[in-house]
């Protein structure tokens, strides 16, 4: 069972990632624009899903429907998303090496090219 605690441990040592917020939820920033995000209350009642912490990470749109085919449950998606290049995550059914996987294909897609182009897929330094 993962936290957005968890999630800060897992990425902030990625170069120039911070803590910050997007739509007034907690969010994970690389050189300020938002690479993950932790669902808020409005998202919550919107959904019906009121229990349970959500993470929405960025992908690219066509993996979208790969990511959700191969998932073990724990990455899905929502109407408000169909046609966007993002899914979501059940933090408490997650396995810590998909959510890493997850996270890192996302810092990559919203990190600024002077920093994508030091890594590659295959996972975090």
């Amino acid at each position: 069972m993962a936290t957005f605690d968890d999630v800060i441990e897992l990425a902030s040592a990625w170069p120039e990632v911070s803590v910050g917020s997007s739509y007034s939820t907690p969010a994970l920033k690389v050189r300020g624009t938002s690479f993950c995000r932790l669902w808020g209350e409005r998202d919550r009642r919107t959904s019906g899903l009121l229990e349970r912490d959500v993470l929405v990470v960025f992908c690219e749109i066509d993996e979208k429907e790969f990511l959700l085919a191969e998932s073990d449950g724990s990455v899905f998606t929502s109407a408000h998303y169909d046609g966007y290049g993002a899914v979501l995550v059940w933090l408490d059914v997650v396995e810590t090496e998909t959510l890493v996987q997850l996270l890192w294909d996302s810092y990559l897609l919203r990190a600024p090219t002077s920093i994508a182009k030091r890594f590659d897929a295959s996972g975090p330094p």
